[in-house]
C-alpha cells in the first residue's frame, strides 16, 4: 500500500463542497480536491428514505493528514452526520503519489 487515501465526502450545498475543497487544499491536508455534481443521491436519514442533490467532493491526501483532514470536513461541514470515507490508494504513478505527500508535508513548513 502507498499510505495515500482518496476520501470522499459529499453534501446538497454546492458553495459548502466548493469551501471544503478550497479549504482542505489550503490548509495542506490534501494535494488536491476536485467538486463533482450535481449527483441524485439516495439514503436513509432519521428513519425515511431521502433523494437529494448532491455533490461530491474526491480529496487526495496521505494517511497520516487523515485525522485532522476528517477533523477539518466535520468542523466546517453543513451536516449533522457528514459521510467521510477514506480509501487506502493502493497503487498509482510514482511521480503522482510523491506530488500527493510533498504537498501535504508542507503544512509543517
Amino acid at each position: 500500500m502507498t499510505g495515500r487515501v482518496l476520501v470522499l465526502t459529499a453534501t446538497d450545498d454546492h458553495e459548502v463542497a466548493v469551501s471544503l475543497a478550497r479549504g482542505v487544499v489550503q490548509a495542506r491536508l490534501a494535494a488536491s480536491a476536485q467538486v463533482i455534481g450535481p449527483n441524485t443521491s439516495f439514503y436513509w436519514w432519521d428513519g425515511r428514505p431521502v433523494e437529494t442533490e448532491e455533490w461530491q467532493i474526491l480529496i487526495k491526501s496521505t494517511q497520516e493528514r487523515f485525522p485532522m483532514l476528517e477533523a477539518h470536513i466535520r468542523t466546517h461541514h453543513n451536516y449533522e452526520l457528514p459521510g467521510i470515507i477514506a480509501i487506502e490508494i493502493a497503487a498509482g504513478s510514482a511521480d503522482y503519489l510523491t506530488w500527493i505527500s510533498d504537498e501535504t508535508r508542507q503544512a509543517d513548513v
